[in-house]
Formats: C-alpha cells, sequence, structure tokens
C-alpha cells in the first residue's frame, strides 16, 4: 500500500468514526421494548453503504480497493492488540473482586461451549465447511478474531467465517439482546440472572440488555449495572482460556466427527 491510500484510509475511517460518535447512542422504544443503537453499528452501517458499487466513485473507488481490503484484513490484528492489552489492564486491578463473585458467574463461562455444540451442527448441516471453524468457536468478539487470526490468518476461509460473524454481531448483537432482554423479563427471569446473561465478552451487546433493563426497571440500576459488569470482567477474563482449552479441542474433535460422518 502507498503513502497516498494509506492516508486516505486513515482519513476515511476518522470521518467514519467521527460522524459515529456526533450520532451516539440512539434508543427506539417499542411498546415496553426499548432498542440501543450504538455508535458502533452506525459506523459499520455507513462503510457497508458507502461500500456499494452504485456509490463508489472517485476517492470511494480507491478506498475500496482490493489492495486496500486485503491490507485491512491482513492487519486489522493490529488493531485488536491494543484491546486485548486494554482488557488485561481492566482485569488485573479487579482480580480480588472476581475471586468473591462466586461461582455462579464462573458457571456460566460453560454456556461458551454452546456456540460449538448447538451452532457447528448447524453450520455444517447448511452447507459451511471449514468457515464454520471461525463461525462458531464463540460469538465472533474480539477474543475469537485474534483467536482465529494468529492460528489461521483472516484471508482462510476460517478467518472469513469470523469476520463474517463479527460483522454479523456488531450490527445485530446489540439489537438482538435489546429486545431479548426485556422480553425475557416479561417472561418471569430475575433481572439478576439476565443481568449476569449480558456479560458475553461484548461490551455493545451487554450494554444493549443492561440499558433496557435499567429502562424497564430504573430502581434496581446499580444491582444490573454492576452485575453485568461483573460478568463482562469475568468473561473478559475466563473466556479466553476456555475458548483455548474447552472450546477450540471440543470443536476440533466434532468437525473431524461430524465432516468424517457426512462422507460416509
Amino acid at each position: 500500500m502507498n503513502k497516498v491510500n494509506a492516508v486516505l484510509l486513515l482519513v476515511f475511517a476518522l470521518v467514519i468514526i467521527t460522524i459515529a460518535e456526533l450520532i451516539g447512542i440512539q434508543s427506539i422504544t417499542i411498546g415496553s421494548i426499548t432498542i440501543s443503537l450504538l455508535p458502533l453499528v452506525f459506523a459499520i452501517i455507513i462503510t457497508m453503504v458507502l461500500g456499494m458499487k452504485v456509490l463508489r466513485a472517485g476517492p470511494l473507488k480507491r478506498i475500496y480497493s482490493k489492495q486496500n481490503v486485503d491490507f485491512s484484513s491482513k492487519y486489522l490484528i493490529f488493531i485488536m492488540l491494543p484491546l486485548m492489552a486494554r482488557y488485561g489492564a481492566d482485569v488485573a486491578p479487579q482480580m480480588g473482586e472476581i475471586l468473591q463473585v462466586g461461582w455462579v458467574f464462573i458457571f456460566q463461562e460453560l454456556g461458551n461451549l454452546g456456540t460449538v455444540l448447538i451452532g457447528l451442527p448447524i453450520a455444517l448441516l447448511i452447507g459451511l465447511r471449514r468457515e464454520a471453524i471461525g463461525a462458531t468457536l464463540g460469538i465472533g468478539r474480539e477474543g475469537e478474531l485474534a483467536y482465529i487470526s494468529e492460528k489461521y490468518t483472516l484471508e482462510s476461509d476460517e478467518g472469513r467465517g469470523v469476520l463474517s460473524l463479527y460483522i454479523i454481531g456488531t450490527i445485530f448483537g446489540a439489537l438482538f439482546f435489546s429486545i431479548i432482554a426485556p422480553v425475557l423479563l416479561d417472561l418471569g427471569f430475575r433481572p439478576e440472572a439476565l443481568a449476569m446473561a449480558s456479560g458475553v465478552g461484548s461490551s455493545s451487546m451487554m450494554t444493549g440488555a443492561s440499558s433496557t433493563l435499567v429502562a424497564r426497571l430504573p430502581e434496581m440500576e446499580s444491582t444490573i449495572t454492576s452485575y453485568a459488569a461483573a460478568s463482562q470482567l469475568l468473561t473478559s477474563f475466563l473466556g479466553t482460556f476456555t475458548m483455548i482449552f474447552l472450546a477450540a479441542p471440543l470443536q476440533q474433535f466434532m468437525y473431524k466427527f461430524l465432516v468424517r460422518s457426512d462422507r460416509t
């Protein structure tokens, strides 16, 4: 990538980020359900719209060139590394708090295996193959993105799988969590349990779920936010170990077994 393209790509990213931040968090209320739209969602949507062929002209055509796309996907990991370091910096001072949270929070980490146990067979059933490795290792957030990038590269089938899930989760994840949390609340689930469940390792999804719960139960705001934050912190800390030592080996075993069974 030449210097002109690099500067153009950087300016374009800064403009999109600025526009998304100016839009801010927007909420849509449908009956008793409040849907929160975060700036990250707007940034992805704007970038996708501008990437449509009918709009690609002039500078946009250079920005969305194959060279720039290949460069961005290849070096995306360098953008993720500071975020991984930030997670570590956030977790370290809270080690005492994490140890006092209780086994309930730790037990919920087993739920991370659901993407493998349930998602992998479905992905293979609808025709995915190596892409399913990246798409079902977890919920497709930064941890899974970094792991797949390091092990397979983002240019591989596995990399395309996790990138696709990352984008889909960014656009629809917060929306889904904003809708499902109040629905489950109406079905009788305790707000504490829903707040704990919102900490799945994605800040946008946690914010979407907890904000809708707070909107419904403002008198429990401190309880909901503290449970959600503790769960998110623990997931960010333990999720990587669960993924590497439990989810990844289980996934490899299931993939080989299911693909072999499919061939026979």
